[in-house]
């Protein structure tokens, strides 16, 4: 046991703060990789069973298997095997669930990058903190919930520790965008694609084709068939409009800038 590190406590509890469910993610994406999967995923099922029914499983019994099994066929929307933040929210019982705001308020892809756009007024490819309190303003009051600055300021601080890994007090589009609901999140479809500034460079000069400093929607179109293609990614037709339109509520006016195309496809925000 004195190996181990403390597991957390809330996981009884009826219902978890905001700091409380941060402290549980952390604990059980024990890599930091965005994920609970493999033996952090068996460790999660196994503690939240001794949690709420008094009594634990041992993990190579068939029987673990198959309640993790059922478990994850509840909660895993996507079907990859692994839980991401997203939803831990609909397993935990999380006080004023400001994950359940965030979706009351944009639903869709689409709305989260139209949203992205207004609130990233400096259009850096980050929400700074000073930023990131306006963001959740407009959060709570679209789901017709008013706080007083000091919740305001603490939800903020909740979502930099969940999010700035690195502690430089600003978040990145592929990280503020695993608030989405995973069946809507179409950056996690080109996760895959790491792309570096030159890599990214070359392929936006490529596409580019009439060299107007831009992309249109028929070279994004073009563009996004190509990865898919290279990387072999499954993405039928209408998840591909579904991606463009969402790329596209970046744009300005419909040209898409290589500012935008960056903080879709070049990865090095996340590092």
């Amino acid at each position: 046991m004195a190996t181990h590190p403390q597991q957390p406590p809330q996981l009884h509890l009826a219902e978890l703060t905001a700091a409380q469910f941060i402290d549980i993610w952390k604990h059980f994406d024990a890599d930091g990789n965005g994920y609970i999967e493999g033996k952090e995923l068996e460790n999660f099922f196994s503690e939240l069973e001794n949690a709420r029914r008094g009594a634990g499983m041992d993990p190579s019994h068939a029987a673990f298997k198959e309640k993790m099994k059922e478990f994850m066929a509840n909660f895993d929307k996507n079907s990859d095997g692994r839980i991401e933040m997203s939803e831990l929210a609909q397993i935990l019982p999380t006080e004023e669930n400001f994950l359940i705001c965030f979706r009351e308020f944009v639903g869709s892809s689409s709305e989260f990058m139209a949203a992205w756009r207004k609130y990233d007024t400096d259009r850096s490819g980050y929400i700074e903190s000073n930023e990131l309190k306006g963001f959740l303003s407009d959060l709570l009051k679209k789901a017709n919930r008013n706080y007083e600055d000091k919740k305001l300021n603490e939800y903020t601080q909740t979502i930099l520790n969940m999010f700035d890994l690195n502690g430089d007090g600003k978040l990145g589009l592929s990280e503020m965008a695993r608030l989405l609901p995973v069946q809507e999140n179409f950056l996690l479809k080109f996760q895959g694609i790491r792309l570096t500034v030159k890599e990214f460079d070359s392929i936006f000069t490529f596409y580019d084709q009439d060299g107007n400093g831009y992309i249109d929607e028929q070279e994004l179109d073009a563009l996004l068939k190509d990865l898919c293609d290279k990387n072999k990614m499954d993405v039928d037709s209408t998840g591909l409009e579904d991606y463009k339109k969402s790329i596209m509520a970046l744009a300005d006016g419909g040209k898409l800038y290589r500012t935008e195309m960056e903080i879709v496809l070049c990865r090095d925000s996340m590092l």
